[in-house]
């Protein structure tokens, strides 16, 4: 099974936000059944237990600017899954300045959906990051300059050169922002300096360094 979508529209992200937040007021567990043209959550408690029964049908093109998906097999193109309306709501509600946001189905341990929040970041060898995001009402850029950009050693223990290298070029990289938000509000380290690197659109790198300890976090690029 396959599924992977994305939002980009900022009209579809919030009216998508707010039928999962109905749904989440009306149901804790529900059946999110996918096709290629529709998507449909579904509640159905036991009729000899007073349960209420409920069915919400949304045509994918209405919300998505793209959308793939394969079931469990071609004659039964169609993925079931069972969720907590409130989960989904919830990281919604992280994306609302988005520039994008994308769910994808994942199968570490079992199916799950996954919502990515996306952040641009970028820095040169002159010292500037920019953290960027971008929706179709506002963009907001947070800007750092003045950054150290300490050299990088060889193995074979020379010291890398930047010399006929343009300093001014910017390698960028496009992440969950949620990842990023793990690292900061989760490290305890306390580290006295912060390190990071980033290889153009494919992952950027933290080192955090605090006496005898290194801690590197990894956060690959989001295609």
């Amino acid at each position: 099974m396959r599924f992977r979508a994305k939002i980009v529209d900022l009209a579809c992200l919030n009216h998508f936000s707010r039928i999962i937040n109905t749904i989440a007021k009306l149901a804790k567990t529900c059946i999110l059944r996918l096709t290629v043209c529709k998507l449909y959550f579904i509640l159905s408690d036991k009729v000899a237990n007073g349960g209420a029964s409920m069915w919400c049908e949304l045509n994918q093109g209405n919300f998505f600017d793209e959308f793939q998906m394969e079931g469990v097999a071609a004659e039964h193109n169609e993925i079931y899954l069972e969720l907590v309306p409130e989960n989904l709501s919830r990281a919604l509600k992280t994306s609302q300045s988005a520039k994008a946001v994308k769910i994808k189905l994942t199968n570490k341990h079992c199916p799950c959906l996954r919502v990515a929040v996306e952040l641009v970041i970028e820095a040169n060898l002159s010292g500037e990051m920019n953290l960027k995001i971008e929706t179709d009402l506002v963009s907001v850029t947070t800007h750092f300059k003045d950054l150290g950009n300490p050299p990088w050693a060889s193995e074979d223990g020379c010291q890398s050169s930047t010399q006929g290298r343009d300093l001014e070029s910017m390698a960028e990289a496009c992440i969950d922002i949620k990842k990023l938000q793990q690292l900061l509000a989760g490290q305890q380290v306390n580290p006295t300096k912060a390190l990071c690197n980033i290889v153009r659109k494919r992952i950027v790198h933290f080192i955090l360094l605090h006496e005898e300890v290194s801690l590197q976090y990894f956060i690959p690029a989001i295609a």
